[in-house]
């Protein structure tokens, strides 16, 4: 839901608005760091903590948002523009239901993943979701077949292909189900995109949500119904922690709001470049937190597709206007603070190193073997 509009904007190359006093790196950071946080929250609860329960765990984010959004929409402003999105139970059900069926889909199969792949090779594999989205938008007959472009995706194919053959610890039905789920969030975004090519449904992140949000809940709750319920009991919920519960949804939540700050403060270059900063910064702190083995074969297939993402998402021009100003900032900045970059650059180089020794040192286990 969050995504859809990121996706407009980013390909439309739309202007960024002008801050009202915060730096809008604060909004790049807050939204890395809330992205960041839901996918590691998510692990820890699914994997770490024992609570092997996925569908139900999407289920209450779903029934959560619901909540909030019906709470903001009748005690704040926040939603008013719902007003403006013309909306009757026929329409609802037509377009509005198929998009939350296969939202649904892609957050059961995406959290379900976490029981069988680490998150630095699941980051990896959500590279090639832009690949698939094109694919889908040919097939959906939005845009036109383009052997150029495909060549251009081609390069993050092959990137995620060279990174799967490193995967140490790789597990087929794991590998299955992620793809399973890029596909269904690629036809998800292909049904929003032409649901919002009509000029009557323009709607931000959040109001997204507050229609969304109900369908895939029920839709959600249906299935765990059979699957999940049956087999949960209340001492798996108390072992847990219901503040457990709260927190990791409420995180999910913030997510989706502070995409509604990300939007209008940053420019579609910028949005693009955090994306891949932030699916760097995850595998990072996948390894660092969860020890997950990353080869350096996966290292390598990665930095190919990374570099075949961006060049896609931007292209040739977009790259080097961005590389000269980089350039132009990051030379201004060392000679007005020398010192400071001189430090930056050692911190750098520091902590690469003991990522690497960290990540390298054999584990408890290992030892005690």
């Amino acid at each position: 839901m969050a995504n859809n509009k990121d996706e407009r904007k980013l390909e439309s190359g739309a202007p960024a608005s002008k801050s009202d006093g915060i730096h809008p790196a604060f909004y790049i950071a807050l939204w890395i760091a809330l992205s960041s946080s839901v996918i590691l929250f998510n692990k820890w609860v699914l994997h770490t903590a024992k609570f092997n329960f996925p569908l139900f765990l999407t289920t209450w984010h779903m029934a959560f948002a619901t909540a909030m959004t019906q709470i903001l929409a009748r005690c704040t402003n926040i939603l008013d523009s719902r007003h403006k999105v013309p909306m009757n139970p026929a329409t609802y059900t037509r377009a509005i239901v198929p998009i939350g069926i296969m939202f649904s889909l892609s957050l059961i199969c995406g959290n379900l993943a976490y029981l069988y792949l680490s998150v630095s090779f699941i980051q990896m594999l959500k590279a090639t979701n832009a690949v698939v989205t094109l694919f889908a938008t040919w097939a959906f007959g939005i845009a036109p077949a383009n052997f150029k472009t495909l060549g251009n995706v081609g390069i993050i194919v092959v990137g995620v292909v060279i990174a799967s053959f490193g995967e140490i610890q790789f597990d087929m039905l794991g590998f299955i189900i992620q793809v399973g789920g890029i596909i269904f969030e690629a036809l998800r975004l292909v049904m929003v995109q032409r649901l919002l090519s009509s000029a009557e449904f323009k709607m931000d992140p959040l109001v997204s949500l507050y229609y969304y949000a109900p369908a895939c809940a029920v839709t959600n709750g249906v299935i765990t119904l059979f699957t999940d319920v049956p087999r949960m009991t209340m001492n798996d919920i108390y072992g847990l922690g219901i503040m457990t519960l709260i927190a990791n949804a409420l995180v999910a939540f913030l997510l989706n709001a502070s995409v509604v700050l990300l939007i209008g403060k940053t420019s579609a270059v910028v949005l693009t470049m955090a994306g891949i900063l932030k699916d760097i910064l995850l595998v990072c702190a996948s390894m660092l937190i969860f020890r997950d083995p990353v080869t350096p074969q996966q290292f390598f297939g990665y930095s190919i597709a990374l570099g075949g993402l961006v060049y896609y998402k931007l292209g040739a021009e977009k790259i080097n206007a961005l590389t000269t100003d980089v350039r132009l900032q990051v030379g201004e900045y060392r000679r007005a603070n020398p010192a400071k970059a001189k430090g930056i650059v050692a911190g750098a180089a520091l902590t690469v190193i003991l990522l690497v020794l960290y990540t390298g040192a054999p584990s408890a286990g290992q030892v005690t073997n």
